[in-house]
């Protein structure tokens, strides 16, 4: 009888020391996996950025959406002028269009209004839009300038590959 008592507690406690074991071993492993998924969260555009080129670069195509080109209105050719070359002279964008004048309709205070415009195409990487946006609101001489942007689906791989290279990596 003494034995099988001993044995039963030999077992127990090799069993209390497994579990004690993992319980320690859990409460390391989660932390490093914590801060792990924090760097890699902080670090997912660097990632984005890299994986987008490596991909292009060994399959030759185009990933939609890396790209984008915004609309922007602007009251006057001199105006687009200004505000298209800060953009370009701040690296937001690879080019820039600014063509004649449109007819515009729109509503503004409740009243349809009609006014002749400058509108401006900016191409540019999808993760600069922000960076125009705020640089075009705090230029622009419009209380709401119309800044409108559209992803890049496909188009010619060689002046993609040009946009990149003419815009800085963020």
């Amino acid at each position: 009888m003494t034995f099988v008592v001993t044995n039963r507690m030999e077992c127990l406690f090799q069993r209390c020391h497994k579990e004690a074991a993992l319980h320690s071993v859990c409460r390391s492993v989660l932390p490093v996996s914590c801060v792990l998924l924090v760097l890699c969260v902080s670090m997912y555009p660097a990632l984005w950025s890299i994986g987008v080129q490596l991909r292009s670069a060994f399959t030759g195509s185009y990933i939609p959406g890396h790209h984008s080109v915004l609309l922007v209105n602007s009251p006057t050719e001199q105006a687009a002028r200004d505000i298209g070359r800060a953009i370009m002279e701040r690296r937001l964008a690879a080019s820039v269009n600014i063509l004649a004048r449109t007819s515009t309709m729109y509503y503004w205070k409740g009243e349809i209004q009609d006014a002749s415009e400058i509108l401006m195409l900016v191409k540019t990487k999808t993760s600069r839009i922000q960076q125009v946006i705020e640089y075009v609101r705090s230029v622009h001489p419009y209380a709401n300038p119309e800044v409108l942007s559209f992803p890049v689906e496909d188009g010619n791989l060689a002046y993609m590959k040009w946009m990149d290279e003419a815009i800085p990596d963020d």
